[in-house]
């Protein structure tokens, strides 16, 4: 079973979930989610031999969540993993990230070859940085309400998913994330959840209980801290300038779900069709048929078997 605490990691409280003893396996979730998002692969890595750990991530559940809009930077997020590392007093990881996360796990690769020694992303390809602000290029396709645009004004996504988190937190999970017409683009004056997620049935792969845990920490934290994440995407396409056409060199993987609008020719499609040109070093890269974005806990036998796969044979 994993054990749970809470560690000063980057001038923040971190809230981590642990099992297993061997080479550190850094697990980073993404948005909606928590570190309880990973329960299926905890174990299973620990079992596989690994010391695996995976946060509640800057913002969100129990660890810190700043204020400030700028504290949620792609180099603070990489930072509290560096931080963590160091505090397990470990010199050397493996960083896995789904969503949010993968962007993360991503960057962490790019920034410290020296720390990061693998890395695979879940749903979200590696980064190529475009000619311009992510924001601004929509803005000039004449692109509107693309959820990432009803994000920014701090206030309104947080008043729509706190005034009921029990229905946020189904129509986000149980809705499947599937329909990239529904999921990715806001409605005017609808709000992003819509007004059926109340009574959404369950997927086979999340029970109540499962969801009520979500739900019960949403209500504690709030939304503003992983919200802010989506209010840095300009800033950080500002910041990693020097990055521009960079490679990641270690090790890496790639998973994904054949029903998840993030790979969809709308979002992210053209960057997972060149894909080897950002991960030279290549060496899974699996496209789970059937699956939605949820990948780890809608496929975890699947999700489990390529990671320790990847893990056994490049870390």
């Amino acid at each position: 079973m994993a054990s749970t605490r809470t560690i000063t990691a980057n001038g923040i409280e971190l809230f981590l979930r642990e099992q297993g003893e061997g080479p550190l396996v850094i697990l980073c979730h993404g948005w909606p989610e928590l570190s309880y998002s990973w329960r299926h692969q905890i174990t299973a890595l620990a079992d596989a031999g690994y010391r695996v750990v995976a946060p509640d991530m800057r913002g969100f559940g129990r660890s810190s969540a700043p204020q400030p809009v700028e504290a949620y930077s792609i180099f603070d997020l990489v930072g509290d993993m560096v931080g963590l590392v160091r505090e397990l007093g470990e010199t050397r990881a493996a960083i896995i990230g789904h969503d949010w996360g993968a962007p993360v796990a991503w960057h962490a690769a790019l920034f410290r070859p020296d720390l990061f020694a693998a890395v695979a992303g879940l749903s979200v390809p590696p980064p190529w940085r475009g000619k311009g602000r992510p924001l601004e290029l929509l803005r000039a396709a004449g692109i509107t309400n693309f959820y990432w645009q009803y994000f920014q004004k701090p206030g309104v996504a947080e008043t729509e998913f706190e005034r009921d988190v029990a229905a946020t937190m189904r129509g986000m999970l149980c809705g499947g994330f599937a329909d990239p017409a529904r999921s990715l683009f806001v409605p005017e004056g609808r709000g992003f959840i819509g007004r059926s997620a109340a009574t959404l049935p369950l997927p086979g792969w999340l029970s109540e209980a499962e969801l009520a845990f979500f739900i019960e920490r949403y209500k504690e934290s709030g939304f503003r801290g992983g919200l802010n994440w989506y209010r840095n995407i300009d800033r950080n396409w500002e910041l990693t300038s020097p990055w521009q056409g960079a490679q990641i060199h270690q090790p890496s993987a790639f998973i994904a779900g054949s029903n998840d609008p993030v790979i969809s020719d709308k979002m992210s499609g053209k960057h997972l069709g060149a894909i080897e040109r950002v991960l030279p070093n290549l060496k899974h890269k699996l496209i789970i048929d059937g699956a939605g974005h949820w990948i780890q806990q809608e496929k975890p036998a699947e999700v489990n078997a390529a990671l320790i796969a990847f893990l056994k044979e490049n870390y």
